[in-house]
């Protein structure tokens, strides 16, 4: 998959919240300010401030006029993958982002694409090395540092697949049957390995085992975009399905697990029961996700700040989040015990990719295709011109 990109930089945390009424709220808060009070709220850095003057985000219709003297509605929030496993709400506004990579919200859309994103790479951590998601994915990593992001499509409406070109037709011969570009993908997420510089992403040479892969991340795939792209809602065994057993205090501080009946301790006296151990134990680069999606919603925002601004009391919206989340990292510690292995002596070589000329792929497939589905609004209101 050539073309990749750099996820999201939002440069300060307030423009993404677990729940869009708070995103509204903050919005509210930063244009009710005015003068050196806006300032302050806003952060600015050395990508954005008050004054910057940035075109509109593809697709989304924001103002683009300074922020000084911005008094309108909040734009409405979209979807944002959080890291891994973690999905919140996103101001779409190109003002508040210092890098919000436009490239990606170009082949954005709501019904075929996909971004795989690379994990970031601790040495001898414990996690998957690719992860799927429909929503654009920022850099907000656990540990190591932020990976790239490959879409499945170069262009929207599941238009032109990023995959090498003739690699398909290469591993059709290979494997004796037409291999469709979006099983490359769904491959590279079931065999994808770690490494410092990016995924490693070994080819089989056997047929029967490039069929099991190809299964496996499709199951991983639906299991991760959680009933985005048609596939259905997650879903554990019927009499494993967590269930609100104690109901939540309105502030918990804590998060812990009880592995002799397989409860998780929300704030001491919630209670969430059946949860199993590899829900809990699941790891990416290193750290429980559990407890890295808790603290995301729990740790304490500088008093005054509009990442201060929030919920009163815990939103029955994260319960069910949580929830979710339990079943999908339940899920997906299954399905990682049946990924294939393919050693060096049962591998396509890249000397054969290269005899092929499937490698090194061509400059323009390593490139954002020319994408402009409609007007773009730039600085200001002006338009794009061509």
């Amino acid at each position: 998959m050539p073309w990749s990109a750099a996820p999201l930089k939002l440069g300060r945390a307030w423009p993404a919240a677990p729940d869009a009424a708070t995103l509204r709220a903050r919005w509210s808060a930063l244009t009710a300010a005015e003068g050196g009070e806006r300032e302050a709220l806003f952060r600015p850095s050395r990508a954005r401030g008050l004054g910057s003057s940035v075109a509109a985000l593809p697709g989304q219709r924001t103002g683009t006029g300074k922020l000084a003297r911005e008094n309108g509605p909040c734009p409405e929030p979209v979807r944002l993958a959080h890291g891994p496993f973690e999905e919140c709400w996103l101001l779409p506004d190109h003002r508040l982002l210092d890098a919000a990579r436009p490239e990606l919200w170009r082949v954005a859309d709501g019904e075929r694409q996909v971004f795989l994103v690379e994990q970031g790479y601790a040495p001898k951590a414990a996690g998957p090395a690719l992860l799927a998601t429909a929503a654009l994915p920022d850099d907000r990593v656990p540990a190591g540092r932020p990976g790239r992001v490959r879409p499945l499509y170069r262009r929207p409406g599941g238009r032109e697949p990023n995959v090498a070109p003739g690699l398909a037709a290469f591993l059709g011969e290979r494997y004796g049957r037409p291999v469709e570009p979006e099983e490359v993908a769904a491959w590279a997420l079931a065999a994808a390995l770690p490494s410092p510089a990016g995924c490693r992403v070994p080819l089989p040479a056997d047929p029967r085992v490039w069929e099991d892969g190809v299964a496996l991340g499709r199951r991983m795939s639906e299991v991760q975009l959680r009933g985005a792209r048609g596939g259905g809602r997650p879903r554990l065994p019927g009499g494993r399905r967590p269930y609100v057993r104690a109901a939540l205090p309105p502030r918990p501080d804590s998060l812990a697990y009880a592995v002799e009946d397989e409860t998780l301790l929300v704030g001491g006296a919630g209670r969430i029961a059946p949860v199993p151990a590899a829900a809990w134990e699941y790891r990416v680069g290193g750290v429980r996700a559990l407890e890295w999606w808790f603290a995301g919603r729990t740790e304490a925002a500088e008093p005054g700040a509009l990442e201060a601004v929030g919920p009163a009391s815990w939103p029955q919206e994260w319960t069910s989040q949580l929830l979710e989340l339990i079943t999908v990292l339940a899920l997906q510690a299954g399905l990682e015990t049946e990924r294939p292995l393919v050693g060096p002596d049962s591998a396509i070589t890249r000397e054969e990719l290269r005899a092929a000329g499937v490698l090194p792929a061509p400059a323009a497939a390593r490139r954002p295709a020319s994408v402009l589905e409609g007007p773009e609004e730039g600085p200001e209101g002006q338009l794009t011109l061509l």
